[in-house]
């Protein structure tokens, strides 16, 4: 049956919050650091509900955008409201468990290979990628390619072609939930830390405490604020 004329799906009322919010932090001009009016202002200002407006703050929270300090307000994290579908992130919650589940029996027995099989070379390229990382932290950013490229040369460390095409095939699923992780308040800093631990065990030859330090770290990156999040009811 042909689906492309099924009912049209109105937006849910947080999500025109959403879409208001954005235009009001470009209209306005505001950048990282800049507080949004309060919760109750922005109620009355739209004509919605506090909890309307609390659900869509909460999505914001989610993706990184802004902070909400307890007693102190909403803050801008980032220069723009630029927040992704509430849909697509639902999809996005579906699926992390999964991948998550993968990433940690698969990267875990890469490091303990790795610290087996890891030629000079392979940890020139680890430490230039904890070089990297260090420096997009340094500079603001959440060190997304440094921890790919940290990954990467763990993965190739291991020297084993079928790991390494198993890896492959879930590589956008990664990127996913790297980027997931990387963007939770304080976790640039902390994961480049556990990067350190793990290439510590490789270069040590520890292929248990390497193994060890993987696991610990794939734990730490399924500690998301989307995986605790719950989609709000219509309240259309």
């Amino acid at each position: 049956m042909n689906d492309a004329l099924r009912p049209m799906m109105k937006q849910r009322l947080y999500e025109q919050v959403l879409d208001r919010l954005r235009q009001y932090v470009a209209e306005g001009g505001l950048r990282a650091g800049d507080r949004l009016p309060p919760e109750r202002d922005l109620a009355q200002r739209l004509g919605v509900s506090r909890a309307s407006v609390k659900q869509a703050i909460v999505v914001l929270e989610v993706q990184g955008l802004v902070e909400a300090r307890h007693g102190g307000g909403t803050y801008l994290v980032r220069d723009s409201l630029d927040a992704e579908p509430v849909e697509r992130m639902v999809e996005r919650r579906r699926r992390l468990p999964d991948v998550l589940e993968a990433r940690e029996a698969l990267e875990t027995k890469l490091a303990e290979l790795a610290a087996e099989r890891r030629t000079e070379e392979d940890l020139a390229a680890m430490r230039a990628a904890l070089a990297h990382m260090a420096g997009e932290i340094e500079a603001g950013d959440h060190g997304i390619e440094g921890d790919r490229l940290f990954h990467s040369a763990v993965t190739a460390a291991a020297h084993s072609a079928l790991l390494a095409e198993f890896m492959r095939s879930i590589a956008e699923q990664i990127a996913e939930s790297r980027t997931e992780s990387l963007r939770q308040p304080g976790r640039p800093s902390r994961s480049w830390a556990q990067h350190q631990a793990i290439f510590d065990a490789i270069a040590d030859g520890n292929s248990r405490k390497a193994a060890a330090a993987m696991r610990a770290h794939v734990r730490t990156v399924a500690k998301v604020r989307l995986l605790d999040w719950e989609p709000a009811e219509d309240d259309r």
